[in-house]
């Protein structure tokens, strides 16, 4: 699944430290999240969507190509 986690971090000029500190959860988490690797629980979704006072399908997308 992709997302604009990266972004929306930089955007606040947080490290990956930084963001797995607000969530609560790991910085590997965050990386793994980020790079897609890992796909969020449905709570950490909203969670992180409520972080960035965004609706989740404005920071995921669970669009496959092809």
């Amino acid at each position: 699944m992709k997302n604009r986690l990266k972004e929306l971090r930089g955007e606040h000029g947080w490290s990956q430290q930084a963001l797995a500190d607000r969530l609560d959860v790991s910085r590997q988490t965050v990386n793994a999240l980020e790079t897609g690797k890992y796909d969020p629980s449905l709570p950490l979704a909203f969670k992180i969507a409520r972080l960035f006072g965004r609706p989740i399908e404005t920071i995921f997308d669970d669009e496959v190509e092809g």
